[in-house]
């Protein structure tokens, strides 16, 4: 028998032929290992689509690597010698396998990887991390970065590495952004009119093949308690898929991304969104093939500046600078709460029962397609736990659980730092905080909801204007030394003794679940509550 040389261990998000553990790789020496553990669907809650999602990509690129002639070794879900957790897996796999050490590209989860380890080291192996190639900046070139910086901002961050990669700058100007201008974030805040959308191009979806379909069922029966539906799963689950999916973006959607990207419209989950940040967390589609692409569609006239580049500083700024964040700050980062919040997350996050017309739609689109676009994760779902003063924890674990695209790398800073501000600022040098009118201006749900937006206490005021003054007097002493916040602080001057209270009392009625907390709709009573982590 040959001896095995090196095990390499690919995980659910590391679905790329070309990642760093595969260099030097012989298939006469060296195997692949590669488990669904369901560990890695129970230690948060993992919504059905997310956890088919995963699957049904992993069970894909195993194809693909026998196709590529790699060895591999692969425990399926449902078999009945699965050990049910990674840690126990990779041991009985290495015991019956014996390799002389481990490879693998640096994991997307701090918790992973101590649990790799803590394998190698039972088993006294060598455990070879390797650096992601996917990304364009490396743990430790943003941690380069970051040192001797009092404060970490995006847009310096972003701005260099345009610079470093040559990405969207005028070849005849020295050290000069196309279009004279780094950010043309003000012009891609519009809403959609009366109208609304209009006839939108029909989303690129992929009918679930063979394989799919198993993993669907699958997962339909053993996380059948889990939040969210199947019926109609339809991601980019192979290579082929996700570049479907980009060329589709490019032609149908980049023109009118930037300037519609921040709004808001009931029952289109789509709209003008990119729709492969789960392939990209995924490693099915490589950011540097992404951003090449939407500079090709500015340089052939397809795509506007504005939204050319908007896009971009989504995948060359922002994904890397929360990826950054994560390394540099783990694990005490998952820890953070600077506000203090000890709310439970509300019941409703897990079955979209609530009256509140903007927050039942997005969390009845996020638990049918396991999706939901920035500004409904940030100001709709993100806005109401922060106001509300949910633990961040737990605010944490259900984005994690629901989303397809949900890797603790990316997830976790926008959640905990961005949306719930419990960083203190490092992420975001203010809180996400704004009243109902806010979500009025930004798409058409207040027409249609029980709640007004301009009244913040009686019977038919929005919880969110409610819930913003009453964030704002809680937090007063620290917001009001906040530059960008001292302005809204300054506005409460005008609340007399009463109005407070009432706000006060209102607050506490929607903390209790007495307001916005039932479906007022036909069909609400056979919604059924999920359980959460």
């Amino acid at each position: 028998m040959v001896e095995l040389r090196a095990l390499v261990i690919v995980l659910g998000d590391q679905l790329d032929l070309d990642a760093a553990a595969f260099d030097g790789f012989e298939p006469g020496r060296d195997a692949v290992w590669m488990a669904e553990v369901a560990e890695e669907s129970t230690h948060v809650a993992s919504g059905k689509p997310r956890t088919a999602m995963f699957l049904a990509a992993m069970r894909h690129f195993a194809q693909a690597l026998d196709a590529a002639g790699r060895p591999l070794h692969y425990m399926p879900l449902d078999s009945a010698d699965n050990r049910g957790s990674l840690a126990g897996q990779l041991l009985a796999d290495i015991a019956l396998l014996r390799p002389t050490r481990l490879v693998v590209t640096e994991p997307g989860e701090w918790r992973v990887l101590q649990i790799l380890r803590s394998v190698a080291q039972a088993c006294d192996l060598q455990l070879d991390v390797r650096d992601d190639r996917h990304f364009f900046c490396s743990a430790r070139e943003f941690a380069a970065h970051a040192k001797g910086r009092k404060s970490l901002r995006m847009e310096y961050f972003y701005r260099e590495q345009r610079r470093r990669h040559g990405v969207l700058m005028d070849p005849q100007g020295e050290d000069s952004p196309l279009g004279g201008q780094w950010n043309f974030d003000a012009d891609n805040r519009e809403a959609f009119g009366p109208a609304g959308p209009g006839a939108l191009p029909p989303p690129i979806r992929f009918e679930p093949d063979a394989v799919t379909r198993e993993v669907i069922t699958l997962v339909t029966s053993r996380f059948a308690e889990h939040p969210g539906h199947l019926e109609s799963f339809s991601w980019p689950v192979t290579r082929a898929q996700a570049l479907q999916s980009l060329q589709s973006f490019i032609t149908d959607r980049l023109p009118l991304f930037g300037r519609y990207q921040d709004a808001l419209w009931p029952g289109n989950p789509w709209l003008y969104h990119a729709h492969l940040s789960a392939a990209l967390n995924l490693k099915l589609l490589n950011p540097r093939e992404v951003v090449a692409a939407a500079q090709a569609a500015y340089h052939g006239g397809h795509a506007p500046l504005a939204s050319v580049e908007g896009f971009i500083r989504q995948i060359l700024g922002w994904r890397e600078y929360v990826r950054g964040i994560y390394w540099m700050q783990m694990p005490g980062y998952l820890e953070r709460n600077a506000l203090g919040a000890h709310e439970d997350l509300p019941g409703f996050y897990w079955n979209s029962a609530t009256d509140m017309a903007c927050l039942n739609d997005a969390l009845t689109q996020t638990l049918t397609h396991g999706y939901a676009n920035h500004i409904q994760r940030l100001m709709v779902t993100g806005l109401f736990a922060l106001m509300l003063g949910v633990e961040p924890r737990q605010v944490h674990a259900w984005y994690l659980a629901v989303y397809v695209d949900a890797v603790e790398w990316v997830e976790l800073p926008n959640t905990l730092g961005m949306g719930q501000y419990a960083d203190g600022g490092m992420m975001g040098s203010k809180p996400y905080i704004a009243t109902g009118k806010y979500i009025d201006r930004m798409g058409p749900y207040c027409k249609g909801c029980r709640y007004d937006p301009a009244q913040r206490t009686g019977d038919t005021a929005c919880p969110f204007t409610t819930l913003y003054w009453d964030f704002l007097m809680r937090h007063e002493a620290p917001m009001a030394k906040n530059p960008r916040m001292a302005p809204q602080v300054k506005n409460m001057a005008r609340l007399d003794d009463a109005q407070r209270q009432a706000v006060r009392a209102r607050a506490a009625a929607i903390r209790r679940g007495e307001v916005g907390a039932a479906v007022q709709a036909k069909g609400a009573a056979a919604l059924k509550a999920q359980p959460h982590a």
